[in-house]
Parts: C-alpha cells; sequence; structure tokens
C-alpha cells in the first residue's frame, strides 16, 4: 500500500532532479561570466525567458571584450533590464533607484549582481562616483536615462549623468532602443505578459570631445524613435 509519506518523499525527490536538471539547463545557456554559478545560472535563465517567452530577436550589444563601457536604453517597463542583461554578453551594472534597490525580497539579487543604488533626494552623486569606479575598473554599467518608464517616443528631458560619466571615464556609450514590450509602462505586468520584443543596437557614441548638452542631444535621437528618419 502506497503511504501519503511515501508519495510526499516520491514527489519531493521528482522535484528535486527537475530543478537540478533546470539549473544545469540554465547553466549551459549563459553567456556572461558573473563569477559566480549561481549567477551565471540566472543568466542563462534570463536569456531563455527573453529570447523563448518574450520572443526577443537575437541582436546582441557589440561591446568591447575588455575595459569600461556605458549602456543606455529607453525605458519602457520593468521588463528592461532583463532584456539588456539577454542582450550583453559581459556581465553589467545597473543604477537604479534606492526604493527599487531595497524592495523586499530583491535587494539580495540587486546586491549580488552590482547594482548600483542612486538616491535622488539625497546626494545622488554618490553613486555617479561609484558608477565611474566601476567604468575604471573595466566594467559595463548600464543606464536609462529617463530617470523612469517613459513610454512616449517624443522626446522627453534626460538626465544628464550618463554625459558626465562619459567625458570623466572616457568610455564610449552603446545605445539600445527597446520595442515591442506587451506590458509597457508597467513593472511586474511586463514581466508577465507574452511579449515578442525587438531590440535595435547603434554604434557607439564618443562623447569625449562632445559639450554636454549636444551629447545628451545624440543620446536623445537614438533612444527615440520618431527621430531615426525611417
Amino acid at each position: 500500500m502506497i503511504t501519503a509519506t511515501l508519495i510526499i518523499g516520491m514527489a519531493l525527490t521528482i522535484s528535486m532532479f527537475a530543478l537540478r536538471w533546470l539549473w544545469r539547463a540554465c547553466l549551459a545557456q549563459h553567456r556572461a561570466d558573473w563569477g559566480s554559478r549561481g549567477l551565471n545560472s540566472l543568466d542563462g535563465l534570463t536569456r531563455v525567458f527573453c529570447r523563448r517567452y518574450h520572443r526577443m530577436n537575437s541582436v546582441l550589444l557589440d561591446l568591447p571584450e575588455r575595459g569600461g563601457a556605458i549602456v543606455v536604453a529607453n525605458h519602457v517597463s520593468g521588463l528592461d533590464p532583463l532584456l539588456v542583461v539577454a542582450a550583453s554578453v559581459r556581465p553589467v551594472r545597473f543604477l537604479i533607484a534606492r526604493e527599487e534597490y531595497d524592495r523586499f525580497g530583491l535587494r539580495w539579487l540587486f546586491r549580488a549582481i552590482g547594482c548600483i543604488p542612486v538616491d535622488r533626494g539625497q546626494r545622488p552623486e554618490r553613486a555617479l562616483r561609484e558608477a565611474l569606479r566601476a567604468l575604471r575598473n573595466g566594467e559595463v554599467v548600464v543606464l536609462f536615462p529617463h530617470g523612469g518608464i517613459h513610454v512616449d517616443d517624443t522626446p522627453a528631458l534626460l538626465k544628464g549623468g550618463v554625459v558626465t560619466l562619459a567625458h570623466k571615464s572616457r568610455c564610449l556609450i552603446y545605445p539600445l532602443h527597446i520595442d515591442g514590450v506587451r506590458g509597457a509602462g508597467h513593472t511586474l505586468l511586463a514581466v508577465l505578459l507574452r511579449s515578442r520584443v525587438r531590440l535595435r543596437v547603434f554604434p557607439p557614441l564618443s562623447c569625449t570631445q562632445v559639450e554636454h548638452r549636444e551629447c545628451l542631444q545624440r543620446i536623445s535621437k537614438v533612444l527615440h524613435k520618431k527621430l531615426w528618419g525611417e
């Protein structure tokens, strides 16, 4: 006679084997080396999720193999950071608002992947200094210069921190445009609703010999779809 205890034991055993298989499968799909098998497995899971569930196209950011680099993208939803990770062959560090960084249950992950919290109302320059150190150490830093979710393709005022970092670090800026997110304008809903995401990458921009305002204008022309001239 099969007892309830035996059934529970069998279910747990099967679940453990299934999770182990999933972990190994995700690990096999990772492209960026985050320094640990656990984070590399999450990298692989993110790529599978974005490519298969959200049907993201196969475009990749053309980042240098080493050295500092700045990635900028438009910000349409809470799915965007996952899409950037899936489009990069290197680990990336995000600048995110302090209130997002401190979200219950997620802070451990944000800390593990090196996110840089920005205190918007209290000395945001601390985050810029940390980002500058990361760039000088040869890391990739990602910014959403709109400063928040912006679903309209009309031009909007961009935050100038990206230009400050580009000038001080002398790193190139790699623009990325996100389109096709079904839950645009939302955070969690955009992750849950299946999309057909299309990413478009652009040649890197150099702002070392360009004034602050002109550099922001160049970034704006790339990030705002209506200005591509197509």
